[in-house]
């Protein structure tokens, strides 16, 4: 069987898919692990800061390699079934609210003292100075960083091929070793990666001078 550009370029299409989604559910699943370890850390309770700080040292100091070969082969020593999708899932997720818990956390914490000590005279509760006061704030500095964080993401998901996961790095390997065209079919892929990581570096760039120059003013 021949395989045309054409069948090369729609079978990189359709694994890039993959990739976009593997994306999009560890982010979404990363910021809901993330919610509750930010409250933790904000609760300032020493055995909570210390838990919260431990999980993140983990996983940032780890590679997102071993995460995933611990999610794919380490759950199987304890009889659980893992597919590749379940163990990229797992695995990226807690990798992605290991960094997202440092960026939001250092957004709060970026915003004077004095407003937490304000809200307090007023009579606001913790939830409702977090709620009303400091987080539009904070979503504004956090903004930038966490969308820039999104193309570590995308680009982490290349390594989900090594579990057995169809994304656009796997689907160009198991393409190459149809049509040994290593060049054009890695081109392709990279040019893959760059058209869906740029926009998104680009956007951050642009938060970042928005926010900036709205600052000043």
């Amino acid at each position: 069987m021949t395989f045309t550009d054409w069948d090369i370029l729609r079978n990189l299409l359709l694994a890039a898919r993959w990739t976009l989604l593997l994306s999009l559910v560890a982010f979404l699943g990363g910021t809901l692990v993330t919610l509750p370890l930010l409250l933790l850390r904000l609760s300032r309770r020493r055995w909570a800061v210390r838990l919260v700080r431990g999980y993140t040292a983990l996983f940032q100091g780890t590679p997102l390699l071993m995460q995933l070969f611990l999610a794919f082969f380490g759950l199987g020593l304890f009889g659980i079934d893992v597919s590749p999708w379940t163990a990229a899932t797992l695995a990226l997720t807690l990798f992605t609210s290991a960094f997202l818990v440092d960026i939001w956390f250092g957004s709060i914490d970026a915003l004077p003292k004095g407003q937490w000590e304000a809200s307090r005279c007023l009579g606001l509760t913790f939830g409702q100075t977090l709620w009303r006061v400091v987080a539009p704030q904070a979503v504004r500095i956090a903004i930038a960083p966490t969308v820039g964080f999104s193309v570590q993401v995308v680009k982490g998901t290349a390594l989900a091929s090594i579990i057995g996961f169809i994304e656009l790095t796997k689907a160009g390997t198991m393409l190459n070793n149809v049509t040994y065209q290593p060049f054009k079919v890695f081109a392709l892929v990279a040019l893959g990666y760059f058209l869906i990581c740029y926009p998104l570096s680009r956007y951050s760039h642009y938060l970042e001078r928005k926010f900036h120059a709205a600052d000043h003013h």
